[in-house]
């Protein structure tokens, strides 16, 4: 049976950081996801990327469909809107009281290709459905989202309450220990670091790693679940970067008022 996680690279999921890693980062987070260009050579500073290094980023992130330009503001384009949904809900999911009922579901259509067969797993992984054999996908039926309709064209959908012991079922189905151990040395590499570029990789790593949370029911959970320790920590440096940004607002406002 195929463990359901999916690889992140380097220790801990961490990667190295570039302009666009940091420009994709900040507007992630913001809302609206828009910010002017002076507001982003202002955020990218801390992070030692200069004025001509940013520019030069997001003109290339313009023409490969990453962003959207209008006038001197950059925002997300629609592609990744889909994605920052989904990161807010990694940060903040919908969940209901578990009644028990797992929900299940069986692909049934024929004759994919293997990349239509990729795509269709990277949905159903994304909306935490665990595959436990080839064509059966299943979960604890807490989360409060329906199902996107497309797929009733390729799968039938039930509502089942299987024979194995629920929390040997989910061991089964979710590498838990390993998500944990994770997830704590995310927690702590971002609790020690010192620079504000080494914070920033790791709350990067942080919220990736929020995006594989199952989310499954407490009961269902192994002692000491990390999962809402990480989401809390994670949603306090958005607002640290929101303050941020304010405060270099005022800063550049009061700076203008000076020189005038």
């Amino acid at each position: 049976m195929r463990m359901n996680v999916s690889a992140e690279p380097g220790p801990a999921g961490l990667r190295p950081l570039s302009a666009r890693s940091v420009v994709l980062s900040l507007l992630l987070g913001a809302h609206p996801p828009e910010l002017p260009v002076k507001d982003l050579v202002r955020l990218v500073e801390p992070f030692g990327i200069g004025g001509s290094t940013l520019r030069a980023a997001l003109s290339r992130m313009v023409a490969a469909g990453d962003l959207r330009r209008t006038d001197a503001v950059y925002r997300l384009s629609d592609r990744l809107l889909a994605r920052q949904r989904r990161q807010d809900e990694a940060v903040q999911p919908r969940t209901r009281a578990w009644d028990g009922d797992w929900e299940m579901l069986v692909i049934t259509a024929t004759g994919r290709g293997p990349a239509e067969r990729a795509e269709l797993r990277t949905r159903l992984t994304a909306l935490r459905l665990a595959e436990l054999r080839e064509g059966v996908w299943l979960r604890p039926a807490n989360l409060d989202r329906p199902l996107p309709a497309g797929l009733h064209q390729v799968a039938l959908t039930y509502t089942a309450r299987p024979d194995e012991p629920p929390r040997a079922l989910a061991a089964r189905l979710w590498p838990l220990a390993d998500w944990a151990a994770t997830a704590r040395s995310l927690l702590a590499r971002a609790t020690r670091a010192d620079r504000p570029a080494d914070r920033f990789t790791a709350y990067a790593a942080a919220v990736r790693h929020l995006l594989t949370d199952p989310v499954l029911p407490s009961e269902l959970l192994p002692a000491d679940w990390p999962g809402e320790t990480l989401r809390t920590a994670y949603a306090g440096y958005r607002q640290e970067l929101g303050a941020a940004l304010d405060v270099r607002e005022e800063e550049y406002s009061n700076r203008g008022m000076t020189h005038s």
